[in-house]
């Protein structure tokens, strides 16, 4: 099992990131990556706004050159559980269930599909933990014959371990090709969420790296009993350069 800086470190272009853990102490550890290629994807920031973090335009003008629909969404919504995503189905997931967390993300991503930027048809990628503890993780990729395919995945309660999801499998290549495979299980680092988005920062550009394609990074610490004592730490780009 590699850490998760390992493995990030390993992916030129991962696109986002999702990660859901559990550590040592009893707290669950959700982590949101950004990486972008196109100026508009980069002229973003993430920003805490009452009980979500949003992605923002760091440059309007530029942003408008993408598409907003698909570049402005609140990635991490905190309830009585939290959830991430990589748009705005983040909204549609009800960490407030009591059942599992794969039915809560079922019932929330029903109406998504993967994204509509062809050619690439970026999937749509989803992690929640309820206040329980339960967690999940899901992607909805394209099919073959254009029809989304949907995969949910229970995660296991591992203290000092979570799983990974991405976008893409990590290849800076044309085309992107999306992310295949379960989650990958992965090691965390860090005591604090300031330690675990700044080594997940570091790891987005590994040292020898041509082109420098991280935008942002959110992570949040939570006791499994609701979100009141939550902890969270974001690094944004355009703040360090």
């Amino acid at each position: 099992m590699k850490s998760f800086t390992e493995l990030l470190q390993a992916m030129p272009y991962p696109g986002r990131v999702v990660i859901v853990g559990a550590l040592p102490g009893g707290q669950q550890c959700v982590l949101y990556a950004i990486t972008g290629r196109s100026p508009s994807s980069q002229a973003r920031r993430l920003e805490l706004d009452d009980n979500a973090v949003w992605t923002k335009p760091t440059d309007p003008e530029t942003l408008k050159r993408g598409n907003p629909e698909l570049l402005v969404y609140p990635a991490v919504i905190f309830s009585r559980g939290i959830a991430a995503s990589n748009g705005r189905q983040t909204v549609d997931v009800d960490t407030d269930s009591t059942g599992s967390a794969v039915a809560a993300l079922d019932a929330g991503l029903g109406p998504w599909t993967h994204e509509p930027d062809a050619p690439i048809y970026t999937p749509r990628i989803t992690g929640c933990v309820l206040a329980s503890g339960r967690a999940a993780l899901s992607i909805i990729k394209r099919g073959p014959d254009g029809h989304p395919v949907r995969a949910f995945y229970d995660l296991p309660d591992r203290p000092g371990r979570g799983s990974m999801l991405a976008t893409y499998r990590g290849d800076n290549a044309e085309p992107l090709a999306a992310f295949e495979g379960e989650p990958i299980d992965i090691g965390l680092e860090g005591q604090t969420p300031e330690e675990t988005a700044e080594a997940a920062y570091a790891a987005l550009r590994p040292a020898g790296r041509s082109q420098d394609f991280r935008v942002a990074v959110v992570c949040v610490y939570a006791r499994r009993d609701g979100v009141e004592e939550r902890r969270l730490a974001i690094i944004n780009r355009h703040e360090r350069t």
